[in-house]
């Protein structure tokens, strides 16, 4: 058909011109010969540069009135990939799905001369019915919302690619493990209890879900930065969420496990005391999505070339490390900033710091008793130490692009448990099997309908040819007339596939002589060693972290006698943390009639200790009228050379005036505060409680502190000492700065002791 001559096309130009240079600066997308490891936008940052810019480009003062194309995403920003329904590639730009025309257009095209005034009777009359712009533009607001997910309501996600090293090749056949192979991803982080708009950064279980699009089909790994769940068998899953949501009667609280009806579940159905011990200790606040685990939880089968099955766990390894907040910072997050794991995600992207995780498997032999070590591997509440089962890395994921738009993508993406690939198939743990049923069933009444793998960020990069029709929200167009089979009218297509031919076989696995039963096996009887195991494999500061989250929660619940239950459940898993929660209480501790089991330390589960990278990681730099603004200037150089972020905190907006290139304020004394860095410089000695605030906050949240002359006023008046660890003073600008780095390398200063 010939292009409308009274109309431009709008996806040319400028558009095409932009998308080309974004889509050119995050090529690993859609298929780059190299992760892209550097940082895309460190010159941007030398100059200045701040993220989380709200649009493509800055805003005039006056309302534009020239009409122009819809303006592109932002650099940072990709869309998913263009497919048909049916998985077929399609060329084209990547907006070709976003708004196309210069002028606003009803829903059919059509262009409008006014948007402000219902169509009236007279000046001072009535709405008239046949207002077909006012009644579509209404109609469509009011039913912009879908329903929310029940659990993992609250997330965040990104793009990517995820890069095989081969490791995996002789265990598993799955095409995308083939050494070199890249395969684009779709991540999305979340919360579990809380709604879409509760904060970030409360105690909770976190998703982490990915999505791979493979060239056999798509496979979604589902799940969380906890290695064991609550529960065992799938059919307690509605009571344990019941039990984590805000009480019915008064819809309170919010987005947290701080209450009786959690409390009362919990210390009743004690197979959840290891996924509460993990949930209570610093695992439970993590610094970021970026610096966070990620488990499989479940034991999987993989299926090799020749057959050969093994047993296997998934973990996600963050090349940042494993870090975590401190309990206050989490609470004030929650207050000043809900977004905080959401911001800080997009602005790592943003800025270039592309975050990554390794990707390794725990393999054990696929025995007739799936257990490894006595451990029983179908049971989701208990994990394999790393010493007992080394993680072998058999590829690494990189996360380098926003979502366009977090509703088309973020919001309406579908994971299932049962979306796998030829080479990957599930056990028979009861949790598992659970999942395999209710992910499938939940996507069909949030998104409408059985054809939500035809939204755009499900669409598979496999060609699909799968005979279902018809339903809600039908984007394919499908020819032939024998949507069944056998058939002879369609030629007999689509035809089987075998093994050689890339079909998805399940793993012959022989079942036992059993009997139909209501019960679990006797292996899943010890609910309390593996919490044991957690605990004492911690630190000393993280064992005190997780005594203080034990006592934040049951201080919370109003019945003493759930408060008194859970301490019995405490002293069958460690008496000293039985003791420590009970005194802070007030209450006697219990002796528990089976003293606790004592198994060997897993040093893997402690955060503390080791040095990790810094990229992405924030210093705030500290300054006032008296600031040496070339030492300032040099600082926030070293800073950016160095992979990390420096914010510059004044008493105003702006920049800072140099004999040199202006330096950018990011935060003033009150819009920013202490959560939003990983360390502080002091770089001035602004009389504003503010900024004392800062100060004290990062000394007793243990970040590290560099002082410059012009500084130590500010220190002093924080109460904090010259002397105290990790602060560093007694030096030049730039060997303080390689201080503050060299301190962000262990994520905090752990020995540092701070009263309370």
């Amino acid at each position: 058909m010939a292009e409308d001559s009274g109309r431009s096309n709008p996806i040319k130009g400028v558009v095409e011109g932009v998308k080309g240079v974004a889509k050119q600066a995050i090529g690993a997308v859609s298929g780059s010969e190299l992760l892209v490891r550097e940082g895309r936008a460190q010159a941007a940052q030398a100059s200045g540069y701040i993220p989380s810019a709200p649009g493509a480009q800055p805003p005039e003062k006056d309302e534009p009135t020239t009409p122009h194309p819809p303006l592109p995403p932002k650099p940072d920003q990709v869309a998913p990939e263009l497919r048909t329904a049916t998985g077929a590639p399609v060329e084209g730009p990547d907006t070709a799905r976003g708004q196309q025309d210069e002028y606003l257009t009803t829903g059919q095209g059509v262009r409008l001369y006014d948007t402000d005034h219902s169509l009236r009777a007279g000046e001072r009359g009535p709405t008239l019915l046949q207002d077909q712009h006012f009644r579509e533009k209404i109609t469509h607001f009011d039913h912009e919302r879908i329903p929310e997910r029940v659990v993992h309501a609250r997330g965040a996600a990104a793009h990517g690619v995820f890069r095989a090293n081969g490791a995996a090749e002789k265990i598993c056949k799955a095409g995308f493990l083939k050494s070199g192979t890249e395969t684009a991803v779709f991540v999305r982080f979340s919360t579990v209890l809380g709604s879409r708009g509760s904060s970030d950064t409360v105690r909770d279980t976190r998703g982490f879900a990915t999505k791979f699009y493979t060239g056999e089909g798509t496979f979604d790994l589902v799940g969380n930065n906890i290695p064991v769940f609550f529960i065992q068998d799938g059919i307690k899953f509605p009571d344990i969420i019941h039990a984590g949501k805000p009480h019915p009667d008064r819809e309170i609280p919010q987005a947290q496990s701080a209450h009786d009806t959690f409390w009362d579940f919990v210390s009743l159905h004690t197979e959840a005391s290891a996924h509460t011990m993990w949930n209570m200790s610093d695992r439970g606040i993590p610094r970021s999505y970026r610096t966070m685990e990620g488990f499989g939880v479940h034991t999987f089968r993989l299926i090799s070339a020749d057959g050969t099955t093994s047993l296997v766990k998934f973990h996600w390894k963050p090349r940042l490390g494993v870090h975590s907040l401190v309990w206050e910072e989490a609470q004030i997050a929650a207050g000043v900033d809900p977004d905080f794991h959401r911001r800080d995600l997009a602005d790592a992207i943003e800025s270039g710091a592309y975050p990554e995780w390794d990707l390794g498997v725990q393999v054990f032999p696929d025995n007739p008793e799936q257990t490894f070590e006595g451990i029983d591997l179908l049971d989701s509440t208990k994990l394999v130490p790393e010493e007992l089962s080394p993680v072998q890395i058999i590829g690494t994921m990189q996360l380098n692009a926003n979502p366009t738009n977090f509703f088309a993508e973020t919001e309406q993406v579908a994971f299932c448990t049962s979306h796998l690939v030829p080479g990957i198939d599930v056990t028979d743990d009861p949790l598992m099997q659970a999942r395999l049923f209710s992910y499938l069933d939940t996507q069909i009444t949030r998104l409408g309908g059985p054809n939500f793998a035809q939204i755009p960020i499900n669409r598979p990069h496999a060609a699909v040819n799968d005979m279902l029709r018809d339903g809600f929200h039908q984007h394919g167009v499908h020819p032939g007339v024998a949507p069944y089979q056998p058939n002879s009218l369609d030629g007999g297509c689509p035809f089987m596939a075998g093994a050689d031919t890339g079909a998805f076989i399940e793993a012959p696995v022989a079942l036992p002589a059993s009997t139909k039963r209501r019960a679990n096996p006797a292996s899943y009887d010890d609910h309390f060693s593996q919490a044991t195991l957690f605990y004492r494999s911690l630190s000393p500061i993280e064992r005190s972290h997780v005594i203080g989250a034990y006592a934040f929660e049951l201080g919370k619940c109003y019945e003493q006698a759930i408060k008194e239950r859970t301490l019995a459940v405490l002293a069958r898993i460690d008496t000293e943390l039985c003791e420590a929660v009970a005194a802070r209480l007030g209450l006697e501790a219990p002796v528990p009639a089976t003293p606790p089991v004592a198994p060997a330390a897993s040093p893997a589960l402690s955060q503390v200790g080791g040095q990790w990278p810094v990229a992405g990681r924030r210093i705030g730099i500290l300054t006032d009228a008296n600031s040496d603004i070339g030492d300032v200037a040099a600082a926030v150089a070293s800073i950016t050379a160095a992979k990390v972020v420096p914010l510059v905190f004044a008493a105003h907006g702006g920049t800072l005036q140099h004999e040199g290139a202006p330096v950018p304020i990011s935060r003033t004394y009150f819009t920013g505060r202490s959560i939003e860095v990983d360390a502080v410089l002091l770089a001035g000695s602004p009389d504003d409680t503010n900024a004392r605030i800062i100060v004290d906050e990062a000394f007793r949240h243990l970040k590290p502190i560099g002082v410059l002359p012009p500084g130590s006023k500010l220190l002093a008046a924080a109460g904090v000492s010259l002397d105290a660890p990790g602060v560093f003073a007694d030096s030049g600008g730039s060997e303080i700065v390689e201080s503050l780095i060299g301190g962000l390398a262990q994520h905090r200063v752990w020995e540092r002791v701070v009263a309370g």
